[in-house]
């Protein structure tokens, strides 16, 4: 027999971002502590709000299953005398189990003989498991911030205000923080109908929320904020301004959402475009109204959470708010442009970029440097301009603007330094230099951007790794994570050969004596770093990880290559040949691993399989030569899976350790020329267990 258990959590309003975390670690917790408890469950779905969030199971089973349970006890020769009798150990272990002593049973084990008690064990109740469960779910729901109210000890991230628990229809009675009991009613819109609301099931909870003008479900919700923003767009003839982010923390600002259309002066639309629409959405959630060819319109669109009576009146108070904001953010962009961007630089000196590595002037001077030497190497046309941008890529940080809207760092950079003859590439990439922000994220398109891009992250992960500020499992304050993933995402897009220890070497010189690690340790540590990203990302994209270590484990250092070097084995990974040769070269590696000499003298190769195969290797080597030159790796490994004939005649008919030193020196030596001839392209030994799984699929 099961039942549909519903609870719910009511507080007073929940930050936006807070809530679709919070709803997927309810809904993990509870599952988990289901699951723990033994108690079967069909579904565990979640609904949140604002002012609520709830989870509901259906299916979730009356009682725990019996089961049976086997208790190992002490040694028999510790359990019994050598007469047989019972010893006080055997009569502590069957106390302490709440068994008699004729219930224990010796059983034999690896480690001899010993007692042991077989119990039967009642499933208990969920309705008398489920206050504890529900309790310590409360108590343990993870928030990034949370509160203490009144004289209460409970910290969540908001008052909560109302409990709703049901199981099978029937109230499951539990208390939290000595005060808040639970009941069987939920609590409607805060303004629309703020008088509890009885409830059954979830079905009915959400219909009787519904009523009470709550959308509890968040696509549902969702669906309306779309619906109210364009239908109160509608008789502007344009379109609302697609933003997803803006979507889902409006959705999770209302239970009810009303729209209503507002305008601005069109004076304003002389501010950037990003500034407007930063303006209209980081401090007011509105939404911005655009024309057919994509153009800003001098409308926005504001989500409410009650019933507007009066659209006028309610419209006019939305303006007001926008106008100030408006007004304040055309003032600072004027007078911003009062002092050049060149003429900011210094005054980076005033502002730490962090307390060991000193200030952002400082910053700036590495950033120059570093972003000289890759242009130096990578794009030697784009030196100038890169280097200007990188010099000029922090003031506006300094900036009115900025200060006023942080999202904006970059954008008005540009801005202003088209403003102030600045050539259009510098400008771009100032602004560019950011990008990507976040994973998947927009790319820097232009030559100067990217090359500052670089600079910037591989200064500020060579000077955080330099005095160990290290990400440790999920802290990373300084986002190294994020810094290293765009990197290495910028270095891929634009297809550079670039040695990172090169670079990271030079990066870390530009800090001097700020640096308290030892050099070459820190830049080993970086690349390991860099190297564990690239590796996640590909795993993270379905290339499968021994294709990846195949390559990493050998050599990382240009990741163009690296990546060049995985697809070649990706695609030739699926013929028998490859299969045959990985499976080799595993027997191969593993037989030359205490040995480093390739010398391979021709006058002792004395079997005819081993000359064989040194004629193949001289052969095969002098063939990839020019494909490893080129970098084309297929052709490299179609060339090298020639060598599958010659290595395995010769490990049919030559033994390798024989009693003979030399002969045993020169065979190893053969065979670590043949290894490092694969290695040329990766370590495919470590593939051989993903080709044989692929196979016998």
């Amino acid at each position: 027999m099961s039942h549909e258990l519903l609870f719910e959590i009511g507080t007073e309003e929940i930050p936006a971002s807070f809530i679709q975390p919070a709803l997927d670690n309810l809904q993990r917790l509870l599952t988990q502590k289901l699951t723990a408890q033994g108690l079967p469950f069909a579904e565990v779905r979640g609904v949140a709000t604002p002012r609520r969030l709830a989870v509901s199971v259906t299916g979730l089973a009356a009682r725990q299953p019996d089961r049976k349970e086997e208790v190992m006890g002490p040694p028999k020769k510790a359990a019994f005398d050598t007469a047989g009798a019972i010893t006080k150990a055997g009569i502590g272990f069957a106390q302490s189990r709440g068994a008699r002593v004729e219930d224990l049973q010796v059983v034999s084990t690896p480690k001899g003989d010993y007692v042991m008690l077989v119990q039967e064990n009642k499933g208990a109740a969920t309705s008398a498991l489920l206050p504890a469960i529900l309790k310590e779910l409360v108590l343990e729901l993870p928030f990034k911030k949370t509160m203490r109210w009144g004289a209460g000890k409970l910290h969540f991230v908001r008052p909560i205000q109302w409990l709703l628990a049901l199981y099978g229809g029937q109230v499951v009675e539990l208390t939290i923080d000595g005060r808040i009991k639970s009941g069987a009613t939920t609590r409607g819109h805060r303004f629309h109908a703020p008088q509890a609301v009885e409830v059954t099931d979830f079905s009915d909870y959400l219909e009787r929320l519904k009523q009470a003008d709550v959308l509890a479900e968040v696509e549902d919700r969702r669906a309306m904020v779309r619906q109210e923003i364009t239908r109160a767009a509608g008789p502007t003839g344009g379109a609302i301004l697609e933003d997803d982010e803006l979507l889902d923390t409006v959705t999770n600002l209302v239970e009810s959402p009303n729209a209503v259309c507002g305008t601005f002066a069109a004076k304003f639309l002389e501010l950037p475009r990003e500034v407007l629409i930063t303006s209209m959405r980081e401090h007011q959630k509105y939404f911005a109204v655009v024309d057919e060819t994509g153009g800003l319109m001098p409308h926005f669109v504001a989500v409410n959470n009650t019933r507007v009576r009066d659209p006028k009146i309610t419209t006019a108070g939305h303006q007001r708010v926008l106008r100030a904001r408006l007004e304040d953010a055309f003032f600072f962009f004027r007078a911003d442009q009062a002092k050049p961007l060149a003429a900011r630089v210094d005054d980076l000196a005033g502002v730490v970029f962090q307390a060991q590595l000193g200030t952002l002037k400082e910053k700036t001077s590495r950033l120059v440097a570093l972003t000289g030497f890759l242009a130096e190497q990578l794009a030697p046309e784009a030196s100038a301009d890169a280097t200007r941008a990188a010099l000029l890529a922090k003031a506006d940080l300094l900036t009115s603007m900025v200060g006023e809207f942080p999202a904006l760092q970059g954008v008005m950079g540009r801005e202003y330094a088209r403003r102030q003859g600045e050539s259009a590439a510098v400008a771009l990439a100032i602004h560019e230099h950011y990008l990507p922000v976040r994973a998947g994220g927009e790319l820097p398109q232009g030559t100067a951007g990217a090359l500052v891009g670089l600079a910037d992250r591989l200064d500020t992960i060579a000077g955080c790794f330099g005095i160990n500020k290290v990400p440790t499992g999920s802290a990373d304050p300084f986002g190294l994570r994020r810094q290293a993933v765009a990197l290495l995402t910028i270095l891929q897009d634009r297809a550079w050969p670039l040695s990172l220890r090169a670079c990271v070497s030079r990066a870390l010189a530009g800090y001097g004596t700020k640096i308290t690690g030892e050099h070459e340790t820190v830049v080993g540590q970086v690349i390991d770093f860099i190297r564990g990203r690239f590796t996640n990302d590909l795993t993270a994209q379905g290339v499968p990880a021994e294709a990846v270590e195949a390559v990493t484990s050998v050599t990382f250092d240009d990741v163009v290559d690296c990546r060049r070097k995985i697809a070649a084995l990706m695609a030739i990974s699926d013929q028998p040949a490859f299969t045959m040769l990985a499976g080799a070269f595993k027997r191969v590696r593993n037989i030359i691993k205490d040995h480093d000499n390739a010398s391979v003298d021709v006058n002792l190769l004395v079997e005819a399989a081993e000359k064989n195969l040194n004629a193949a290797l001289i052969r095969t080597t002098s063939a990839c030569e020019p494909f490893l030159a080129q970098r084309d790796y297929g052709h490299a490994l179609a060339v090298i899976l020639t060598m599958k004939e010659p290595v395995d005649t010769f490990f049919d008919d030559v033994m390798v350790m024989v009693e003979d030193k030399a002969l045993r020196a020169n065979r190893l030596a053969l065979l670590t020329a043949v290894s490092e001839l694969f290695l040329k392209v990766g370590d495919f030994s470590r593939m051989y267990a993903m080709t044989t799984k692929c196979s016998e699929s």
